[in-house]
């Protein structure tokens, strides 16, 4: 019994020891919110670190969630009781709103529970212009002895932009636009005419604003739709089709039992 009960305390003291030895990093936050400003090409988050363990701290791997993300660390051993950081460089590109993208990071702590630690970049992106609404249409003969009415698209400006004024050029000739103000601050009033509704047609319109610099264009569409089917035409499209075709489907075609041989 006493030798039973000496191994069992050895055992727990070593189980003691090893914990107390054991690497850990302890972070300071794992999620962090960015907001850039319009001019920004890149969103930088520091995730730091510090080693609160009695031994080393090794990174194995550190992986972003996508291409346009990137990290690196300040050193790839941490010892007891140093910091350090993680640097996240998410490139903003042409992208707006809530950007959310991850990095992955591993170590050689033997607990499964703080080897992997997943670090979030959350990116708020401003929005440049608001356009309501994104796509204006006409019917194919609308107003066809007159010239078409013109439709509006509102565009909101964000107030932090500087935007004093709007460009928009249609991609055809077929189509004209015209750029006034808003009935509210920060707002424009875009007017879009086909020249006509007898055919159809399409145009892209490019909205570029004048701030900030470096600012992407917008593309927005109008359209005049084409001719919508008449249901007079349904019986003479039937009648093109092919006999087997159109009779593929009726109770006697199907429902006829084979001839007796």
């Amino acid at each position: 019994m006493n030798m039973t009960l000496s191994k069992l305390t050895g055992i727990f003291v070593l189980i003691a020891l090893a914990e107390g030895a054991r690497a850990e990093l302890k972070w300071e936050q794992t999620s962090v919110e960015l907001h850039p400003a319009f001019s920004d090409k890149q969103a930088v988050a520091h995730f730091k670190y510090e080693n609160v363990g009695k031994t080393p701290v090794h990174f194995r791997s550190v992986k972003a969630s996508c291409g346009c993300t990137t990290a690196q660390t300040q050193k790839d051993e941490v010892p007891p009781g140093e910091k350090g950081e993680i640097t996240a460089t998410f490139t903003i590109g042409g992208r707006t709103g809530t950007q959310v993208k991850t990095v992955t990071v591993q170590t050689d702590d033997p607990d499964p529970a703080h080897a992997t630690t997943q670090l979030t970049l959350k990116t708020i992106i401003p929005q440049l212009l608001e356009l309501q609404p994104m796509f204006v249409t006409w019917q194919s003969g609308e107003e066809p002895k007159a010239k078409p009415k013109a439709k509006f698209i509102t565009a909101k400006v964000n107030k932090d932009a500087g935007i004093t004024k709007l460009d928009v050029v249609s991609s055809v000739p077929d189509f004209t636009t015209k750029v006034d103000p808003g009935s509210a601050p920060n707002e424009f009033r875009i007017s879009v005419q086909p020249k006509d509704t007898v055919k159809p047609a399409y145009t892209t319109l490019t909205i570029k604003p004048d701030s900030p610099a470096g600012a992407a264009a917008i593309n927005i569409a109008a359209r005049v739709m084409p001719p919508a089917p008449s249901p007079g035409n349904t019986p003479a499209v039937q009648a093109q089709l092919p006999a087997t075709t159109r009779h593929a489907a009726t109770p006697a075609a199907t429902a006829s039992p084979p001839p007796s041989q």
